[in-house]
């Protein structure tokens, strides 16, 4: 079985969405501080990524 570009950038926004939720969680219930707020943001950040990775999917 290979994997094509579709495959690649499927897996690839998977394990982003699984990173930004891990950030996201570890900004809320971490770090009560300033540095929440910025793992939080990277976390967005991961998940506008991967969203842009799901858009280029068959277009690639």
């Amino acid at each position: 079985m290979g994997m094509n570009k579709n495959t690649v950038l499927a897996w690839a926004t998977t394990i982003m969405i699984l990173v930004g939720i891990g950030l996201i969680a570890l900004g809320a219930f971490r770090y009560d501080d300033v540095a929440g707020y910025g793992f939080g943001a990277v976390g967005i950040g991961f998940f506008a990524i991967a969203w842009v990775f799901n858009a280029l999917k068959g277009r690639v």
